[in-house]
């Protein structure tokens, strides 16, 4: 006869405190190891009676298993991979939490990996990255999922993987496009619309293909309204506060200032109403600001920031639905099935009509 919950016998109370492990879960539930991990691993081999019982026990110990050593045992993983290379943490952020809403409950782990491109070590760090967590698969947001340098490593070594970029740079199974273009045309039609005609812009770094695209996007908006971007109010930034300061120092300090500045992401308009503050202008009076991305710095800024709100988190959902889909217990919703979102333009209080 099986011991019931009050019959089992309890680890030595004298014994040092130390993590739970899969060897004292079987104990515990008077089962064998290879019982435990078909319940961990969500075996439908395992009658009712002996899950419940394995299931208290491993709730009553605080039993977490190893995703490493569960990837080692099964030789498959358990874990995705996040590689980022992006000065902007928010967006590191909602990408992060677009993944964690779909594999939330999985079995799956979610393993973050910071890099530099820029660095002449980048590709052995995510080699060995990949070589160590045995990745069950990679998810690539922007700018790192440009690199097809990386992708050449990621296809060597028979990783799966999807890229979110701006527009489409692989095949639509291993991709989630944003079109970033669509929105930034969309902030340029906006403050043509309120009769701005001196109007500049803040873009990110050159390495980031979606500066191009916001830049490329911007400037058809504005030929939409019979407008061109002077070559003097382009300015080059880092998508960072404080670039966005310096390039905003820059523009008011023109002899012509622009009436109007959109910036590459809400980062660096923060930084360029900064730069206005300090001339003592006012913000959607004198100058209107539009920013992109709609990050909550956005909505708390003051005046609140006209922005183009770029679905981070959902892309985050839709690169995991993609990339995992068959592994997950709980159907998809219908939205993170597609394979690209769309920005839309979001009017608060930096932008205003021109003034006479």
């Amino acid at each position: 006869m099986k011991p019931g919950p009050s019959e089992r016998p309890a680890l030595p109370v004298n014994e040092p405190r130390r993590r739970p492990t899969i060897n004292d879960v079987a104990r515990l539930a008077n089962v064998s190891k290879k019982t435990v991990s078909r319940v961990i691993n969500q075996s439908p081999f395992v009658n009712k009676e002996t899950r419940e019982r394995i299931e208290t026990v491993i709730k009553d110990l605080g039993y977490a298993p190893d995703p490493v050593a569960r990837g080692l045992a099964s030789r498959r993983s358990y874990l995705v991979g996040l590689i980022y290379d992006n000065p902007n943490p928010q967006h590191v952020i909602d990408t992060q939490q677009g993944i964690l809403d779909i594999i939330r409950g999985s079995g799956l782990e979610l393993a973050i990996h910071p890099c530099n491109r820029r660095d002449k070590d980048f590709l052995s760090g995510v080699r060995g990255f990949i070589d160590r967590q045995k990745l069950a698969g990679v998810i690539l947001p922007s700018s790192v999922s440009e690199d097809e340098d990386l992708v050449a490593v990621l296809r060597e070594h028979d990783t799966p993987y999807i890229r979110i970029a701006s527009v489409l740079l692989d095949e639509p199974e291993h991709s989630i496009v944003t079109n970033d273009s669509e929105g930034a045309r969309q902030a340029a039609e906006h403050l043509a619309g309120l009769g701005h005609r001196i109007i500049a812009h803040v873009s990110g770094p050159d390495t980031f293909r979606s500066s191009h695209e916001r830049r490329r996007g911007f400037v058809e908006g504005l030929k939409t309204a019979d407008l061109a971007l002077d070559k003097k109010l382009d300015l080059r930034a880092g998508y960072t506060f404080q670039s966005g300061v310096e390039a905003g120092r820059r523009l008011m300090a023109m002899q012509t200032r622009p009436t109007a500045v959109f910036c590459g992401n809400d980062e660096m308009a923060a930084g360029v109403c900064q730069a206005i503050r300090e001339t003592g202008l006012d913000i959607g009076k004198d100058v209107s600001v539009v920013g992109f991305d709609d990050s909550p710095l956005a909505s708390r800024m003051w005046p609140a920031l006209t922005t183009v709100l770029l679905p981070i988190r959902a892309s985050g959902r839709m690169a995991s639905v993609r990339l995992i889909g068959d592994r997950l217990t709980k159907e998809p919703q219908e939205e993170d099935r597609q394979g690209e979102v769309h920005p839309t333009l979001v009017v608060r209080a930096s932008s205003g009509p021109v003034k006479a």
